[in-house]
């Protein structure tokens, strides 16, 4: 059993961070890494709940940015996102690990339409359950989706997995100087406007009382280490 106080998490995988060093799709290699801390996680008694992203296939605001719609750019993110927890399933279960992805948008030959009641069960029955589809609703990020879906899911942390090893003051790719924080609460995030998750998602756990860790993917630690407080992380809340 992992030593902490987390017995069922809801873990954020960003879409960006699935193609690895590739600039577009799905990195294999990366995939499989990251299937195998899940499975190694669920295999120490912790439930798992995942909410992905799909930037590594398509943006909707890219879309709008353009001049397009932004509904249906945000629907086509949406399928990103499907095809992205497809993937991560099927990883997971050749990782010797048991999955259940879960749509917020109805597609009942691909994926189980999300419930809260389904996804407890499976959750509950021994299963990752992975959600796909964001809220289900354009103009909605699937940062506020994996905040929405822990509560729903009664998770006691949301964790979010990036490309970076916590929140930081400014972007460390382009300021050195910037300072990461050990933690913080939501309202300073707020506050400081620090983007690593939009502010609805922030607003959604802070005012549901729901703590945030945000870690690096490539963590050598894995997810247990971040569970543990081993490796670099932040903790919100």
């Amino acid at each position: 059993m992992v030593k902490s106080d987390y017995k069922r998490i809801l873990l954020k995988v960003s879409g960006e961070a699935l193609a690895g060093d590739q600039s577009y799709g799905i990195s294999s290699g990366f995939l499989d890494k990251v299937a195998k801390q899940i499975v190694d996680l669920a295999n120490r008694g912790v439930e798992i709940g995942i909410v992905i992203g799909g930037g590594n296939i398509f943006r909707g605001m890219a879309v709008a940015a353009k001049g397009g719609d932004r509904v249906i750019g945000d629907h086509m993110g949406m399928l990103g996102t499907v095809i992205n927890a497809l993937a991560l399933g099927d990883a997971i279960r050749r990782n010797g690990g048991r999955s259940h992805v879960f749509s917020s948008v109805s597609m009942p030959s691909i994926a189980d339409t999300f419930t809260q009641r389904g996804a407890i069960a499976a959750i509950e029955g021994g299963s990752v359950v992975i959600c796909a589809g964001g809220t289900g609703n354009p103009f909605f990020t699937t940062d506020t989706a994996a905040a929405l879906k822990a509560i729903e899911l009664r998770c006691d942390v949301l964790l979010k997995g990036t490309k970076v090893d916590g929140v930081y003051s400014d972007d460390p790719a382009t300021n050195p100087d910037a300072q990461r924080f050990e933690q913080i609460s939501h309202d300073d995030v707020i506050s400081r406007n620090l983007r690593v998750m939009d502010t609805a998602a922030f607003a959604l756990a802070r005012d549901n009382a729901l703590p945030i860790i945000v870690y690096a993917l490539d963590v050598k630690e894995g997810l247990v280490g971040v569970l543990e407080g081993e490796g670099k992380s932040t903790r919100i809340g």
